[in-house]
């Protein structure tokens, strides 16, 4: 499928941040300790998904364009900051949770975001939406879950 540049510039963006969520994810369930062992096993299942994502993105784009394989100047900071909150012991289920749902929130907004750009080609609009209810799906998790370790 041939797209416009502007139209990979934004495919780009969520191959940037999907690769953001995968290195997010990883290097939260490197700092996991055991009493949180259940969040790995999600943690886990979300790189995948993002891996997955940034597959199809690529295809839509790998054949025309140059393929981001980077990530995001945002996503680097919230690895950064992930890594600033274990250092100084927030690693308790509420704050793991809280960052997890930060991330999601920033991922879930670039696919609203890539969802109102008219210059998408149909498969690729349609891709990104049915990616964009995984993506949903998995903040609405993650959210439910830190808010029932809130109490």
């Amino acid at each position: 499928m041939a797209t416009t540049g502007n139209a990979t510039s934004v495919i780009n963006e969520l191959i940037e941040i999907n690769n953001d969520r995968v290195a997010g994810f990883e290097k939260a369930i490197a700092d996991i300790n055991s009493e949180n062992i259940d969040l790995k096993e999600l943690f886990q299942g979300y790189a995948e998904q993002s891996r997955k994502y940034g597959q199809e993105l690529s295809a839509i784009v790998g054949s025309v364009e140059e393929v981001e394989t980077g990530t995001s100047v945002s996503g680097t900071l919230h690895r950064v900051w992930i890594d600033v909150k274990s250092i100084f012991g927030g690693s308790d289920r509420a704050g793991i949770l809280s960052e997890a749902e930060r991330g999601e929130d920033a991922i879930k907004k670039a696919y609203q975001n890539a969802l109102t750009d008219e210059n998408l080609p149909f498969d690729a609009s349609e891709t990104i939406r049915s990616q964009a209810i995984g993506i949903n799906s998995a903040h609405d998790q993650i959210k439910a879950l830190r808010d029932a370790a809130k109490v």
